[in-house]
C-alpha cells in the first residue's frame, strides 16, 4: 500500500509547495528568469538524488534509453511554469487557477487515455467530467 500511496503524496506536497512558490515569485522579475534558477536548483537536486540512490550509476548509459518524451516534457514543464506565475500576476487567487486547470485537464486526459491508449470511458468517468463541469460552473459564479 505505501509503495502505491507515496509518490501520490509527495505529487500533492510538491504541488502545495509549487502553487505557493509560483504565487510568491517577485513582481519585479521576469518568470523565464526566475526560472532559470527554478531550473538550475531542479537539475542540481535531479543529479544529488540519480547519484545516491542508485548503486553503479552511470548516466551516460541512462541517456541512450532517451526517447522524444523527455525533451517535449522540458518544453511542457516550462508552459506550465510560466502558466501559472503570469496567471498569478495577472490576479488568479491561488484558490481557484489550480483547481480550474485541474478540471479542465481531467476531462481532457479522459478522452487522451480513450483516443491515444485504448483506455475505456465508463459511465463513472462520463459523470466525473459532468460533475467537474459543474464544479467549474460553480467556481465562476459570485
Amino acid at each position: 500500500m505505501f509503495n502505491y500511496l507515496w509518490p501520490l503524496v509527495l505529487v500533492v506536497l510538491s504541488n502545495t509547495f509549487y502553487q505557493v512558490c509560483a504565487k510568491s515569485v517577485p513582481e519585479g522579475i521576469n518568470p523565464l528568469a526566475s526560472l532559470t534558477v527554478s531550473y538550475s536548483v531542479g537539475a542540481i537536486v535531479s543529479l544529488i538524488l540519480y547519484f545516491a540512490l542508485n548503486k553503479n550509476a552511470n548516466l551516460i548509459e541512462e541517456y541512450k534509453h532517451l526517447n522524444w518524451a523527455p525533451f517535449v516534457l522540458g518544453i511542457a514543464i516550462v508552459g506550465l511554469e510560466v502558466g501559472y506565475i503570469y496567471a498569478y500576476k495577472v490576479g488568479w487567487p491561488v484558490s481557484i487557477a489550480q483547481i480550474v486547470q485541474a478540471a479542465m485537464l481531467a476531462v481532457i486526459l479522459i478522452f487522451v487515455g480513450f483516443f491515444f491508449y485504448k483506455e475505456a470511458i465508463t459511465l463513472n468517468k462520463i459523470v466525473g467530467i459532468v460533475v467537474c463541469l459543474i464544479g467549474l460552473g460553480l467556481i465562476g459564479v459570485k
